[in-house]
C-alpha cells in the first residue's frame, strides 16, 4: 500500500509516497480502508525536526481518518463490524490503510462528508476538553490563539455552546480574521501586530477568564499576562517550536495553568473522554458544530498540504483524499 514517509528532516519536499506492507490489526484493533485524512499542524514541527519533540526516521504523519473497516483484529469490542464507516486517529494516517484501536472508533453516517467528519475522533473532542479544563463558565471571556486553525475554529463554536459571554480569537491575516468572526467570535485580533495584547485589553479591560494556547514561547507569556485574577491558561502545544516556560511568580496574581494532551486525557479518564466524543458528535449532527474544510488534496499532494500548514494560511481543516 501507499504511505507518506520522510527519511530526513526538512521542508514539505522531504515527504515521500512509499510502498509499505498493509498493517495487520493487533489485539483490540481494526484495519480501516481510508477515504479521507485530516492533517495536524504539529506534524510540520515533527517533519522539520527542529522543535521540542523529535521523532525517529523514517517519520510518519499523524492524522484523523475516515474510512471503512475491512478487517477485525483479535478481541475487538462487541458491535464493531466489517463494513462500518468510522472515524479514527492514527500515528501513520496518510496511507491507504491504517490499523487503529477499536475502543476509540466514532461511527460516521453514510451520507456525511468525510472531510468534515475527520474532526470527530480527536480534534473536536480536544477542543471541547480544552474549554472544560479551562472551566468556561456562563459569561466568561475566552481568548483563543490561532483561532482560524483546525482546533481554534471549533473551539470558538464550542465556547458559545458552553455559555461563554465573549470569545476573542487571534490570527495573522485579514481573511483569517473574517473567518474567525464567521465562526462566532465577538472580536478578532491580528496577532501579527506587535500591540496585539493591547488590542485584547481594549476588548477585555479587566482581563480574560480563559486562554487556549498551542503556540508556546512568547505568545504563551503574553496570554498569561492577559488573564484576569482567577483566570485559567490552558496550553496544549508549541507550534512555534518553543515550549512554554513558567516562573512561579507569574501565578501569584491568582492565575492557573493546565497542560492538556488528548492521549493523556484518554488514559486518565477514559469514560469522560468517551463522553466528550459523544457530545461533539451530537453537536455536529445537530448542526451546532460546523467543521470547515479549507481544501482537499489527493494523497500524492501531501507536500502541498504541508506548505499551507507551514504558511499558516489555512482556514479550518486541510484534508487528503485517498
Amino acid at each position: 500500500m501507499r504511505s507518506i514517509r520522510y527519511h530526513q528532516y526538512g521542508g514539505p519536499e522531504v515527504l515521500r509516497l512509499d510502498e509499505v506492507p498493509i498493517p495487520e490489526p493487533a489485539s483490540g484493533q481494526v484495519l480501516i480502508e481510508v477515504e479521507a485524512i485530516g492533517a495536524n499542524a504539529i506534524d510540520t514541527v515533527f517533519r522539520r525536526g527542529d522543535g521540542p519533540w523529535t521523532r525517529p526516521l523514517p517519520g510518519t504523519l499523524t492524522g484523523e481518518v475516515v474510512g471503512r473497516i475491512t478487517r477485525l483484529g483479535p478481541d475487538t469490542p462487541p458491535g464493531v463490524q466489517v463494513g462500518q464507516r468510522v472515524a479514527a486517529t492514527s500515528e501513520d494516517a496518510f496511507a491507504d490503510y491504517v490499523a487503529v484501536d477499536a475502543d476509540w472508533l466514532v461511527p460516521v453516517p453514510e451520507d456525511a462528508d468525510a472531510g468534515a467528519a475527520t474532526v470527530l475522533s480527536m480534534t473536536a473532542p480536544l477542543a471541547l476538553r480544552l474549554l472544560k479544563v479551562g472551566q468556561v463558565n456562563h459569561g466568561d471571556t475566552v481568548l483563543i490563539q490561532s483561532a482560524a486553525g483546525t482546533i481554534g475554529h471549533l473551539a470558538i463554536q464550542l465556547a458559545g455552546t458552553l455559555g461563554a459571554g465573549s470569545t476573542i480569537g487571534t490570527a495573522s491575516s485579514a481573511a483569517k480574521l473574517d473567518f474567525i468572526r464567521s465562526n462566532g467570535a465577538g472580536a478578532a485580533i491580528d496577532s501579527s501586530q506587535e500591540d496585539w495584547p493591547e488590542q485584547v485589553r481594549k476588548v477585555a479591560p479587566n482581563g480574560v477568564d480563559v486562554v487556549l494556547d498551542a503556540v508556546g514561547g512568547k505568545v504563551f507569556d503574553q496570554g498569561l499576562e492577559l488573564l484576569a485574577p482567577l483566570g485559567r491558561m490552558v496550553t496544549y502545544g508549541a507550534i512555534s517550536g518553543e515550549l512554554p516556560t513558567l516562573e512561579g511568580n507569574a501565578l501569584f496574581g491568582l492565575k492557573y495553568v493546565a497542560g492538556v494532551s488528548i492521549l493523556g486525557w484518554r488514559a486518565a479518564r477514559p469514560e469522560a473522554a468517551h463522553e466528550d466524543v459523544a457530545e461533539v458528535t451530537r453537536l455536529w449532527q445537530s448542526g451546532e458544530l460546523r467543521p470547515a474544510v479549507h481544501a482537499r488534496y489527493p494523497l500524492t499532494e501531501v507536500a502541498t498540504i504541508h506548505k499551507i500548514l507551514d504558511d499558516r494560511s489555512n482556514l479550518g481543516r486541510l484534508v487528503a483524499t485517498v
